[in-house]
């Protein structure tokens, strides 16, 4: 069947603007018919957008679009340019033994004759606590306040009740935040956050994020860097320095200072000389490294607290033992498999000849190199990449995902075999792209993974891109004295693989103990540590029993080696940002907590305390929030606080698919799984498909049947019509196989399907896809027919709609008990949700939102009989009269 696919994206918008609330639906022009355009009503009117984005800056984004406003009135909009200008940006750097303390200040100003919204966003470092925020309009400053989250959450409703602005301050990798500025006035936003540089391939990394997307008038980037024990080098680069930009790079070091100045005027800052864009885009990178003593390292006293930092590189390399546990489901196809390998050659090569070493993959199935380790020689190195060579994805039945026994096979292949030859130091390095859903259940694999170790060894977890479970990663490498990292899927993933590789390739120290005199200190950070790697640092601090103690004695044991010394240091204080010392020992002590907190040990205690530290240091953590409140305005008020990386930063609600002989999918990113069904009902039903009273919007369908059915074949319907309603104000969308119609008030436009057809809109949007699949006219049975998605469908949250309400905080569902079904081909198995137990089919539905042509496969729980079971109700439930029926 010959099938040719336009696609339709719909992007709702709820936004309040001079006072008046209206829902704008935005369809690009440059993709509509040259004979429809003329015909377009005058309604529609070009728009310019206002945005801010990245590293405090704001950018002004104009393009070419018909808008359609619910007044139908948008005058102002298409003659009025509206301008924020950026008068300045600094970002201040002050650096104290590898403690960062960055102040970043940008001042705008509205030069519109209208009130306008500004917004400020900030790219953070993901180990950065955010300390103080400010914002400076019309002369009085407003200053945020850090609270433990719930109360700062009744802070922020008593302040929004009560007609006041309120922001409660954004942190995660991006902090945002936002407030309306009057005309011909400014706004001066003022952040800070602190972090404690780690020390990775024998260097610190300042990290800057530098997108202000538009050009700045007076633009600085200020480093200064104080090491008391010298400093070795420092290199500065970015992504966005070009040849002109470099000379620009100011560098200056001395014996123990460091000086680093950016400054780019103007017209240095053009992409061209009659251009307005920015060749300022992208990322400033500082990487220096310091002079580590080879004794018992560095130690700083200021104020009754110390910190001591220990890195010695010149020791001989230990030998080690290493397991490679590598997922091989079929989500590992393509080019995440490709560069795995690329890496793994790469990884074998550089094994030191000492070394013992194996290789395992997994699915739902075993599979090794040897089921022994094997020591690192030339020999069995090459034929160990032969075997790599031979790893492919592999497309099971059931695309299970069993990292509890890949893991578990590991363990055994590294203990099973011990004895005196073998090294001392063993360690396991896993790398999935999913979640596990074959097994055990997430708790059971933390305790059986941790069992099996039971202390013996290093777990280290690389997470491939964003469908992978990070927070079980997380806790499996803490666990087991190991770390995790997530590959981000990118050209450059093999490289990633190979640098995390690096950080851990070189042991130098086992069983590290660093111990000071019980009665000269006390609150003492973590001061012991399974392993110490070439390039890396071993960090404690704690506070001492007398203030004025300015010298104690230090022991450092480990496995081969042990020394003891007395010492102590000060520093320069016209580089010391407040109490140094005491604040690296609060930032180090809370990091320290909340990974004890997500291993559950003691968690009600170990979170108080953590909690406590952060309130009293005015840190926003997972366990604060950070809110400003600006009296009597009527902004609308902003929400925000620190989020956790894997469930905040990377989030992936259910998405609802509808495409074909109308199968639905609801696919469940949490659990890497997803469910279907058919409903099967006679050409003309409608179908209520979405509908939520919060945001007012309905999604209805209509489905079709084939031109002619096939004497003794079962009737094929699929949708050939949506309705999409806007309650609220009253917009209405109509998409069939033919034509697309917008109305709101007796007042309509159509439009024709072309090759691609965008309707897209600004923020906080419910985003729809809608795919016209166009079949051969003559074509003897089929017709053609729609597809529809839900994209970012976390902005539906209620309502008693087919899919969404029902699906959005997931399934639990439990699947067991394979057995071979009517089909050859697919295996049949016994589900259990929602209280009932149901036959379900193991099989694939296609998905053409990221390929319209052909669509990719997507492996799913077939539910039989319309969805009894799953749905809640019966499927003619969801039956309603008419297209734009919205009860």
């Amino acid at each position: 069947m010959s099938v040719s696919v336009y696609t339709l994206k719909i992007w709702w918008i709820e936004k309040v603007h001079e006072s008046t609330q209206s829902a704008k639906l935005f369809i690009s022009d440059t993709h509509l018919s040259p004979k429809r355009k003329k015909n377009v009503c005058p309604c529609f009117l070009t728009a310019i957008h206002i945005f801010v984005f990245a590293m405090a800056f704001i950018r002004i984004k104009e393009t070419r679009e018909l808008v359609l406003d619910s007044s139908y009135l948008l005058p102002e909009l298409g003659s009025n340019r509206l301008h924020i200008e950026v008068q300045s940006t600094r970002m201040d750097c002050k650096v104290a033994s590898h403690f960062v303390h960055t102040v970043m200040t940008t001042k705008a100003l509205n030069t519109a004759n209208a009130s306008q919204e500004v917004f400020f966003e900030v790219d953070l470092p993901k180990t950065a606590f955010i300390t103080s925020f400010s914002m400076l309009i019309e002369g009085r400053i407003y200053v945020s306040e850090v609270k433990e989250k719930e109360q700062a959450r009744q802070q922020y409703e008593s302040a929004v009740s009560s007609g006041q602005t309120a922001g409660l301050v954004k942190k995660m990798e991006t902090f945002s935040v936002s407030v309306n500025i009057a005309p011909q006035s400014s706004v001066t936003f003022t952040l800070t956050y602190e972090e404690l540089l780690q020390r990775r391939l024998g260097s610190y990394e300042i990290m800057l994020g530098v997108r202000p997307k538009q050009l700045v008038q007076n633009f600085e980037i200020v480093v200064d860097i104080y090491e008391p024990k010298g400093i070795a080098f420092v290199d500065v680069n970015g992504t966005f320095i070009t040849n002109e930009l470099l000379p620009l790079v100011k560098k200056t070091v001395t014996d123990k200072k460091a000086y680093v100045y950016f400054s780019p005027t103007l017209e240095q800052q053009k992409t061209c000389s009659d251009c307005e864009d920015t060749l300022i885009d992208g990322d400033l990178f500082i990487r220096y490294d310091v002079n580590h003593p080879q004794d018992i390292g560095e130690i700083q006293i200021i104020n009754g607290y110390f910190v001591h930092f220990f890195a010695p590189d010149d020791l001989p390399q230990m030998p080690k033992n290493v397991a490679f546990v590598i997922d091989r489901s079929g989500s590992m196809e393509g080019e995440k498999m490709k560069q795995t390998r690329e890496a793994l050659m790469t990884i074998l090569s550089e094994l030191h000849e000492d070394d013992y070493f194996g290789l395992v993959t997994f699915d739902d199935t075993i599979e090794s190199w040897r089921p022994f380790l094997s020591k690192a020689t030339p020999e069995n190195v090459t034929e160990a990449k032969e075997f790599v060579r031979t790893i492919k994805a592999r497309h099971s039945k059931y695309e299970m995902t069993d990292i509890n026994k890949g893991l578990l096979y590991a363990v055994d292949m590294l203990t099973s075999e011990k004895s005196d030859y073998f090294p001392d130091m063993s360690m396991i390095i896993l790398l999935t792209d999913g979640r596990p859903n074959s097994g055990q259940d997430l708790s059971k694999i933390q305790e059986n993974v941790r069992n099996a170790i039971n202390g013996s060894m290093s777990l280290f977890c690389l997470g491939f891109g964003y469908d992978v479970d990070y927070s079980l990663l997380d806790r499996l490498a803490k666990q087991n004295d190991g770390l995790a990292r997530r590959v981000y899927e990118a050209s450059d993933a093999a490289l990633q693989l190979q640098g995390f590789y690096d950080e851990v390739a070189t042991p130098l120290l086992l069983e590290v103990n660093l111990n000071y005199p019980g009665n000269a200190v006390t609150d003492l950070t973590l001061s012991h540590f399974r392993q110490f790697f070439k390039g890396s640092e071993i960090v404690v601090a704690g506070r001492l029993q007398e203030l004025e103690t300015n010298t104690f004695q230090t022991e450092v044991s480990a496995h081969r080696v042990r020394e003891a010394n007395y010492y102590a240091i000060h520093l320069i204080s016209e580089y010391i940002f407040g109490d140094f010392t005491e604040r690296l020992w609060a930032y180090l002590t809370i990091q320290q907590l909340l990974d004890k907190r997500s291993n559950m040990q003691d968690e009600e205690n170990i979170t108080a305390e953590a909690l406590d530290l952060s309130l009293r240091y005015n840190f926003v953590t997972p366990l604060t929030s950070m809110v400003v409140t600006k009296p009597e305005t009527e902004d609308e008020p902003l929400i925000a606080d620190k989020l956790t990386e894997d469930i905040s930063a990377f989030y992936a609600p259910p998405q609802l698919t509808v495409d074909g002989d109308p199968h639905f999918i609801i696919e469940l990113p949490d659990q890497n799984d997803a469910l279907c069904f058919n409903i099967d009902d006679k050409p003309g039903t409608i179908f209520n498909l979405v509908r939520d009273p919060l945001t007012g919007i309905v999604v209805n369908g209509q489905i079709i049947g084939d031109k002619k059915v096939i004497p003794g074949n079962k009737i094929h319907t699929y949708f050939g019509r949506f309705g999409i309603v806007h309650e609220k104000f009253g917009v209405r969308l109509m998409v069939s196989t033919k034509e697309i119609s917008v109305s709101e008030n007796e007042k309509q436009a159509k439009f024709s399907w072309i090759n691609n057809k965008t309707l897209e809109g600004l923020k906080n949007s419910v985003k729809f896809l809608i795919i016209l699949h166009k079949i051969w006219q003559k074509h003897p049975y089929h017709q053609d027919y729609l597809g529809f998605y839900t994209l970012d469908s976390y902005l539906i949250i209620t309502g008693s709609v087919l899919e969404q309400g029902q699906f959005y905080h997931g399934v639990n569902f439990e699947v067991s008990d394979l057995f071979p079904g009517k089909d050859p081909d697919k295996q049949d198995a016994n589900m259990f949700v929602k209280g009932n137990k149901l036959t379900v089919t193991r099989g694939w539905k296609r998905d053409f939102r990221q390929d319209v042509k052909n669509g990719e496969n997507v492996p799913c729980w077939f539910i039989h009989n319309n969805g009894t079971g799953l749905l809640d109700g019966v499927h003619t439930d969801y039956i309603i009269s008419g297209l734009f029926k919205t009860i």
